[in-house]
């Protein structure tokens, strides 16, 4: 299975936390899945961390592509059809890198391992 980490669960994944499901921690333990980190949470964590937002993330944020490198993770690039349909999705969440993520889940058809249930307003596949 292909499966896209929203940023917070990358980051747990990461730091070993505990808030991350036991599920969930299996699902990305699994070999036999393809885990992706979209270039959006790559944007999100360096962006957090240099605001001040998520400063626990500061050794990751430095070099995000070797911290998915060193788990196995695949990068989910951004492409003008995630982008567009990223811009044209309906409703009132605002996150842009929440809306990406949906964007490219829905269009990649893959499940996002997250906590976050705003996912399934957009009727993409929360795993959790």
């Amino acid at each position: 299975m292909r499966l896209l980490l929203d940023t917070h669960a990358f980051l747990w994944w990461l730091d070993g936390d505990r808030r991350m499901s036991r599920k969930a921690r299996a699902l990305v333990a699994d070999d036999d899945n393809e885990v992706l980190v979209s270039a959006a949470s790559v944007w999100e964590i360096t962006t957090k961390a240099r605001l001040g937002k998520l400063p626990r993330a500061l050794a990751v944020a430095t070099d995000v592509p070797a911290a998915m490198a060193s788990q196995g993770f695949t990068p989910l690039s951004i492409t003008t059809a995630h982008a567009q349909r990223a811009g044209s999705l309906p409703g009132p969440h605002r996150d842009p890198f929440d809306r990406m993520l949906v964007a490219q889940a829905d269009l990649e058809g893959l499940p996002v391992v997250s906590i976050d249930a705003v996912f399934e307003a957009y009727r993409v596949t929360r795993l959790w």
